[in-house]
């Protein structure tokens, strides 16, 4: 029987004795992981046991954790995570395997930026709407104006399956921390998962207020370049403290939903 039938067969299942196998760092790592697939279940972000969210591992060679394929968001742990290298083999012995599409994704930013510890993929209605638009996110709200400056895309090229398409990935992220993948779904990076989960959940409720707006029949207040630099440059004075403390009340949240995701 296939890993991944035996990770539906018999449900969640976890190395013995991994949280004594990894360093606290690693730990940490993995719970704060955990803790954000449960809040993309949450808010409705998640797709079946598909998309990812991947983590860095503290040191220098350049591991990273990724849900196992079979389960859902909620059902993640902190032990349940799969530890691969960049050429996408388990590092630590796990009964799931990974989908390749998720590993194409993100390595290819793992491994080229140093900042970019986690890496959010997801497939929302919202999101995948705007980016199936021509114009892609307009300047409408103050939600989509708070990152503006700090969004890049990339061209649809079919199910992320060739290796070839991560040397074009990298090039038009460029040194920005938000994409929108054409045709696809949205992506952001950040140096903690807080970082990483705030710039999707604003990308996000800017994608959704997108269409609701589209969704009036009127016409549009849509705001110039020049508004969406200034409220760029405005919001991102002091990014990281109001990202760890969006964080902090997050990981309140999902233990109270669950704390089970810690195990």
């Amino acid at each position: 029987m296939s890993d991944r039938l035996q990770a539906v067969d018999q449900g969640p299942k976890s190395p013995d004795g991994l949280r004594d196998q990894v360093s606290k760092e690693e730990w940490a790592a993995r719970e704060d992981l955990a803790a954000a697939y449960r809040l993309v279940a949450h808010f409705g972000w998640d797709e079946l046991i598909f998309t990812h969210l991947t983590m860095r591992v503290p040191g220098p060679e350049h591991h990273f954790l990724i849900n196992p394929l079979g389960l859902f968001f909620d059902e993640v742990t902190a032990s349940s995570l799969v530890k691969i290298d960049l050429a996408g083999k388990k590092v630590i012995d796990s009964p799931y395997a990974i989908n390749p599409a998720g590993f194409v994704i993100h390595s290819a930013l793992h491994e080229s930026r140093d900042d970019a510890r986690c890496v959010l993929h997801v497939h929302t209605v919202a999101g995948t709407a705007v980016a199936s638009q021509r114009d892609g996110l307009l300047p409408l709200t103050q939600d989509a104006l708070t990152q503006w400056g700090d969004i890049s895309y990339h061209d649809y090229e079919g199910l992320a399956l060739e290796a070839g398409e991560k040397e074009r990935l990298v090039a038009d992220m460029g040194t920005r921390h938000l994409m929108i993948l054409r045709n696809h779904g949205l992506l952001t990076i950040g140096e903690t998962v807080g970082a990483a989960f705030l710039r999707l959940f604003f990308l996000q409720r800017a994608c959704e207020m997108q269409i609701a707006a589209q969704s009036g029949g009127v016409p549009l207040l849509v705001l110039d370049e020049a508004m969406g630099q200034r409220v760029f440059h405005q919001a991102a004075t002091g990014f990281d403290q109001p990202a760890a403390l969006s964080w902090a009340a997050l990981r309140r949240k999902a233990d109270r939903l669950d704390p089970g995701y810690r195990n």
